[in-house]
């Protein structure tokens, strides 16, 4: 069983209840044992847009990295995403941040995400559920990650799945 970590954002219709379908769909191919509090964020890449609301969640899954990257994009796809702007306005929006220690880089897929320690809408929500997680390529923790990240854009605390009924 690998050990994953999938970043979560969606900023068009019901913004919680993307994400709770979101973990729903997902946790057919995921045991999922950890999930961060949700965070609104200002739009990263193109500003005008809705905000977006976040998570991370941790888990483990017997799936290879391609095939989590097709699961994630068949959820994207069911749950209403097209293509279109890239960093633009999407329903769902699910990144592969880490696969164990894995570090891969093909034309499909790079683990870690290669923007996870610019992002503070990523490292924020990471590093409340892994802060000592370490970065396969950088090597240092997600929390040291968060240390030294300068702010662009704001984040703030939305609440829990529960509570953004």
């Amino acid at each position: 069983m690998a050990t994953i970590y999938l970043a979560l954002g969606a900023n068009l219709g019901d913004r919680a209840q993307n994400l709770r379908a979101a973990l729903a769909q997902i946790r057919t191919s995921v045991q999922i044992t950890r999930v961060s509090s949700i965070y609104e964020t200002e739009p990263w890449g193109v500003r005008e847009q809705p905000w977006f609301l976040n998570l991370v969640c941790a888990g483990t899954t017997t799936l290879s990295p391609v095939d989590l990257l097709r699961r994630a994009k068949k959820i994207e796809n069911e749950m209403g995403r097209a293509e279109g702007i890239r960093f633009g306005p999407r329903p769902i929006d699910i990144d592969i941040l880490m696969y164990d220690r894995l570090i891969e880089l093909s034309p499909a897929l790079t683990i870690p995400h290669p923007r996870l320690h610019e992002r503070a809408f990523v490292l924020i929500p990471l590093a409340e559920i892994a802060p000592d997680l370490v970065h396969p390529r950088l090597r240092v923790t997600m929390r040291a990650l968060l240390d030294r990240l300068r702010p662009a854009g704001e984040v703030r605390l939305y609440g829990t799945l529960d509570e953004s009924q």
